[in-house]
């Protein structure tokens, strides 16, 4: 993705107001998952919501399959991606039952340090970007600030907080797995289908677990997920409107906006995910950071952008001929599993499925 947001083109005005939509879909959902946690538990929420989302995105695959378009190979791409993802978003949607949204998604920020460290080892090309001055000050941002963060809540973590802080982070862990997958499984497929095949994986999945393990939140024997039927009807359609905006809209946003604005700005917008999940955990739960949390956090987020800002700089060396080598396995480090969605519909598929 070499596109960088040009104010002169009429698109621009449209990608900038879908990844401001991602942004708000993306900052609605810790808040809602957050909201369920009197209602129901996390298998229940994590069944219906991704149940609900293969509705959403099956259209894609059936259409693949009536047109004959969808690429060789695709579910066995997809499998590694759709099994990262599913333990991911079990973690996710566990941690808000231990702790506040706000500092759950600052915890989450480890996941660009976790994509860095993993690319380090598994893709030569990346190293020299990675060693840069301004990387390094930005990894050091992010790890620093988000540490402090979570080490500065008033009165300590206590072991339920500390259990949150846990799931939040091995979240980002996995996440950071997913967005590494899909680079190396589904090369040259595109984000959309890429993406509705791993959601359709992870619905089954999160499915069964929900049959397996879901019990109403008062305790009790399990239900198979049947305890969001007793809950009021708004909050059903909270439920399933979390999984549109979530999961549905929130990713169809986000990779127009990339694919108009580039992915450094793009990206660097969804960065501010914790700042404004934060302010609505505020005026929703009561929930309160310090200054110096506050301080620290965006810390974290600010090194989250140089980092960005050292990949751009380097892609634009490369582009004139400077000694940096050519980022052949992705254009960008996928600082999220959509930018490794986006970008990797550039490179040539790979045989055996997207298999390298």
């Amino acid at each position: 993705m070499n596109r960088a947001a040009d104010p002169a083109n009429p698109g621009t005005g449209w990608a900038v107001a879908a990844v401001l939509g991602s942004l708000a879909g993306w900052t609605s959902i810790p808040l809602f998952l957050k909201h369920f946690t009197s209602s129901i538990d996390a298998w229940t929420a994590n069944g219906w919501r991704y149940g609900f989302s293969a509705v959403l995105w099956l259209p894609v695959i059936v259409l693949g399959l009536r047109r004959r378009t969808l690429p060789g190979g695709l579910w066995r791409a997809a499998l590694w991606p759709a099994l990262f993802n599913t333990t991911a978003q079990v973690c996710f949607a566990l941690a808000p039952y231990y702790m506040d949204p706000g500092l759950m998604t600052f915890s989450l920020r480890f996941q660009i340090v976790f994509v860095t460290a993993m690319a380090a080892i598994m893709f030569a090309p990346e190293r020299r970007v990675i060693g840069s001055p301004l990387f390094l000050m930005g990894v050091g941002l992010v790890i620093g600030g988000t540490l402090l963060t979570i080490a500065l809540k008033p009165g300590g973590l206590g072991s339920g907080t500390a259990l949150g802080v846990t799931l939040a982070v091995a979240s980002g862990l996995l996440y950071g797995a997913y967005a590494l997958s899909v680079r190396r499984c589904m090369s040259g497929i595109n984000p959309i289908t890429a993406f509705a095949a791993v959601s359709l994986y992870t619905a089954t999945a999160l499915l069964a677990l929900m049959f397996v393990f879901a019990r109403p939140i008062a305790g009790g024997g399990i239900d198979l997920g049947a305890s969001a039927l007793a809950m009021p009807a708004l909050d059903m359609f909270y439920l399933l409107l979390s999984s549109v905006v979530g999961i549905g809209l929130g990713h169809t946003f986000y990779f127009f906006s990339i694919s108009r604005l580039g992915v450094a700005v793009s990206a660097g917008i969804v960065q501010l995910q914790p700042i404004t999940v934060s302010i609505g955990s505020f005026f929703l739960f009561g929930e309160r950071l310090t200054p110096l949390q506050w301080t620290t956090g965006v810390a974290a987020i600010a090194g989250a952008v140089l980092m960005l800002v050292a990949q751009h700089l380097a892609r634009r060396a490369d582009a004139r001929g400077r000694p940096i080598p050519r980022l052949d396995q992705f254009e960008d480090l996928p600082i999220d599993p959509d930018v490794a969605l986006a970008d990797q519909s550039n490179q040539p598929r790979a045989r055996g499925g997207g298999e390298r």
